[in-house]
């Protein structure tokens, strides 16, 4: 958490968090939704992670730039996140697109900041720190931000080391001993290793801190210019020859040695991620007092659990839940979820809402919200016949999504 030391710090920056994406890659999940206003563990959205932190961090004036079924995105916002006072300047707004300087929708993430750079001339931060809604982690952005002053950089890149096999998928870099970015390659079909170990690449959390006159001027440039428009594309690596560009390693606020980033972009990492909350020791720490996760939360009663269960059951529960006479293994009950008597649930996420008749089985599904599985029917078990009813992950999952009929 902030001392009274950073206090002056965080009121001269400025948070934007892209949250505009359409989330191919989580369809049909994000068929009506942006991606960031995706339910997550039980009870929240994914945006809730990135915006707990903010508050958690320090950070109270905060522009979240909207674009693609932003509607419950919006709606999410306005009922969970209406908190900050307006006479302290403190303030979240969402931002759809203003079409202020281009006549086209958000070409990347790049302009998507630079379509609002009016925001910067108008609130005249120092540094603006740029985040995306859509990971899942805790961090105490102050640090970052810190760093980056101390550093005198232009540029700040979080970075975090993944394995080899899975930084194709992310913005690789390499820095040299003093923590400057001597190379960025988005995406790279062979990443470099890091120096000390040839099974990890040292990629980028797409979250930035910039020093603002630093980003308007780059922002500029790239505009003047036919590129994807996209920081981890264009603006980063333009920026490494300057030398002003610096890589902080992820410090978590997990309160457990795992170190927890997760982009939950795709199906099968987002049931992983789901799931993983329900083990005996996850690796993601929900429960930490001083870290609160904030969320909107709906009116439910209290959940009413008559679990037929032989051995231990391990399940998250959320409020307004009722389980008649069933059996439930490995998974998240979203609010108002209704199981009925003599039904299996196991390694599944019901969103809010699911309604599970008599004598079903379910396994390994994600369960879109307000769907209705009807008595005796059998998911998850003869894959064969799933994959002429439902769409699958590579690794097996099972989507049921809303509108489907299911026989």
């Amino acid at each position: 958490m902030p001392t009274n030391n950073t206090s002056e710090l965080l009121k001269n920056t400025l948070t934007m968090i892209l949250a505009g994406g359409q989330g191919e890659r989580l369809h049909p999940l994000t068929r009506n939704q942006a991606k960031p206003a995706v339910p997550f563990g039980g009870m929240y959205r994914i945006i809730d992670f990135t915006l707990s932190n903010c508050l958690n961090s320090g950070l109270r004036r905060v522009y979240v730039l909207t674009q693609y079924m932003s509607s419950t995105l919006d709606r999410h916002l306005q009922r969970g996140w209406s908190i900050f006072n307006p006479e302290l300047d403190e303030y979240i707004f969402t931002v759809p697109p203003q079409f202020r300087l281009a006549t086209s929708w958000y070409r990347g993430t790049a302009d998507a900041i630079f379509q609002n750079v009016d925001i910067l001339e108008k609130a005249r931060p120092e540094h603006v720190l740029i985040l995306g809604g859509d990971h899942v982690y805790k961090m105490d952005y102050s640090r970052m931000i810190q760093f980056h002053i101390d550093q005198g950089a232009d540029l700040t890149v979080a970075c975090i080391e993944v394995p080899i096999k899975t930084a194709t998928e992310l913005g690789v870099m390499a820095i040299d001993q003093e923590n400057r970015v001597i190379g960025f390659e988005e995406k790279p079909s062979l990443p470099k290793p890091t120096p000390d170990n040839p099974d990890l690449a040292l990629a980028s959390m797409g979250i930035y801190v910039f020093s603002t006159c630093a980003l308007v001027r780059w922002l500029s440039e790239d505009a003047k210019r036919n590129t994807a428009h996209d920081f981890g594309k264009n603006i980063i690596p333009d920026m490494v020859d300057s030398g002003g560009v610096f890589a902080y390693n992820f410090k978590h606020a997990n309160r457990n040695d795992t170190v927890y980033w997760r982009d939950i972009g795709l199906l099968d990492a987002y049931w992983e991620a789901n799931i993983d909350l329900v083990s005996a020791t996850p690796d993601f720490n929900l429960y930490d007092p001083t870290w609160p996760i904030r969320t909107h939360t709906p009116t439910y009663p209290p959940s009413r659990l008559h679990i037929c269960q032989e051995g231990r059951s391990r399940v998250v529960v959320a409020q307004g839940c009722i389980v008649e006479d069933a059996q439930v293994e490995r998974s998240i009950l979203s609010p108002g979820v209704h199981i009925g008597p003599g039904s299996e649930v196991s390694d599944s996420v019901l969103m809010e809402g699911v309604h599970i008749g008599k004598n079903v089985r379910l396994h390994k599904a994600i369960v879109d919200e307000g769907v209705h599985i009807p008595s005796n029917t059998q998911i998850g078990v003869d894959a064969t016949l799933d994959q002429k009813r439902f769409s699958m992950t590579p690794n097996g999952v099972v989507i049921i999504p809303k509108g489907i009929p299911i026989e």
